[in-house]
């Protein structure tokens, strides 16, 4: 490494405490977690506050243990709030981020021939979902098309706004294929103009990036809490703009939580994003959500987002060196998820060798991409999603493992 290069490392490094971030994090005596984007390694005051919820009900019971947390339930809300750039009333716990990304499209009354105008990159659950919109209802489905050096095409994307005036318009920030980051927040000022109800899937970005949902425009945004939040799993939440509040959106099946009922034939709805959620909640998770968003925020967004994905970018620079590999990663700016492949080995084995390393990484397949990994002619890849409490040292550590079983 130049010299200027281990001084600016070191720079980064002074901004946040590694040390005692890792200290924070007992998985990191164990494995070099590269999975954060599948699933981020708990930080001890996390884990903590939910074994003592979880004791709690064990002592009083559940229902009383949630009456005795009542306020740190209600900090799940400020903090997502503070996180995101709105207020409490706009958010709503789900149990995952295709739960909160299904009871929002479950809130448009579709009819046939409604547009939905989404991206080639969209998450495959959301695809998928589109094509079960068309299946049920008659929607149509348009994907924008991408630049040629990858990523959306916003100016056609606006013209296709223009063309369709489309019932819904939905972006991912970042996509789980790939370290692609999307401009959702120039997609978001064309549906502000054409007054296009906006939906994103933040579920890569939210702990990676600074988010704000007024400077993206949307009227809907769905994250899960266990990724870059470092959160537990089985949780996520959603956004939902006053707008869309004042206009009566609501799921299809509301409950006794989202809604009164006032009278046999009659029920009222939540003014909030309460009428988004469900009556049972696992506490615990939800607390465990309150503190992983108080300590990314203690640690810092600005900071995180600077130090991820330059480690990401640490981690691509040492693969692209490798003969054999091939790095996948294609757009103006990609975040902290790093996707290759590599001649002369099948997807399972590849990742059982990084396994038996103590690396920790996931696999992406063609089918959870089909445009994407079309494009790209390839039927599987790796992906590794390095987070801020890994070392540089671990990142070249890695890139030095590949290399060895490329040989």
């Amino acid at each position: 490494m130049r010299a200027k290069d281990s001084a600016f490392e070191a720079d980064r490094e002074s901004l946040l405490d590694i040390a005692a971030l890792r200290a924070d994090t007992p998985g990191c005596e164990l494995v070099v977690h590269l999975n954060n984007s599948g699933c981020g390694l708990l930080a001890t005051p996390v884990l903590n506050t939910m074994l003592d919820h979880l004791h709690l009900e064990s002592r009083i019971g559940g229902y009383e243990a949630s009456a005795a947390r009542a306020d740190g339930v209600r900090a799940f809300y400020t903090e997502i709030a503070l996180l995101i750039g709105c207020r409490p009333e706009n958010i709503a716990f789900a149990g995952s981020a295709t739960h909160a990304y299904a009871t929002a499209l479950s809130a448009i009354p579709f009819v046939a021939g409604d547009v939905i105008l989404t991206t080639r990159n969209d998450f495959i659950s959301n695809q998928i979902a589109f094509l079960s919109l068309r299946k049920r209802f008659g929607v149509q489905i348009v994907h924008a098309p991408d630049t040629p050096e990858g990523g959306v095409d916003v100016p056609a994307m606006a013209a296709l706004m223009r063309e369709h005036r489309p019932r819904l318009v939905a972006a991912t920030h970042i996509p789980t294929n790939s370290g692609l980051v999307q401009p959702v927040a120039e997609i978001g000022r064309h549906c502000r103009e054409l007054d296009l109800l906006y939906l994103v899937d933040a579920c890569q970005s939210v702990g990676q990036y600074p988010i704000d949902v007024t400077e993206i425009g949307c009227d809907l945004l769905t994250s899960t809490c266990r990724k870059f939040l470092r959160g537990p799993r089985g949780s996520g939440f959603l956004y939902v703009s006053d707008r869309v509040l004042r206009a009566g959106y609501e799921p299809l099946f509301i409950d006794m939580h989202g809604a009164r009922w006032t009278a046999p034939g009659e029920y009222e709805r939540s003014a909030t994003a309460a009428r988004f959620e469900e009556w049972e909640f696992p506490y615990a998770t939800v607390l465990g959500c309150a503190a992983a968003v108080s300590y990314a925020r203690g640690v810092g967004i600005e900071a995180i987002s600077e130090r991820t994905p330059a480690l990401a970018a640490r981690l691509r620079e040492g693969l692209r060196a490798v003969d054999g590999v091939r790095v996948l990663d294609r757009g103006p700016q990609l975040g902290a998820l790093v996707t290759f492949g590599i001649a002369g080995w099948e997807a399972a084995p590849f990742k059982a060798a990084l396994d038996a390393r103590g690396v920790n990484s996931a696999l992406s397949f063609r089918e959870f991409a089909q445009y994407d990994f079309g494009d790209k002619d390839v039927d599987w890849c790796l992906r590794l999603s390095p987070h801020y409490y890994n070392t540089e040292g671990e990142i070249d550590r890695v890139a030095a493992m590949v290399a060895e079983l490329a040989r």
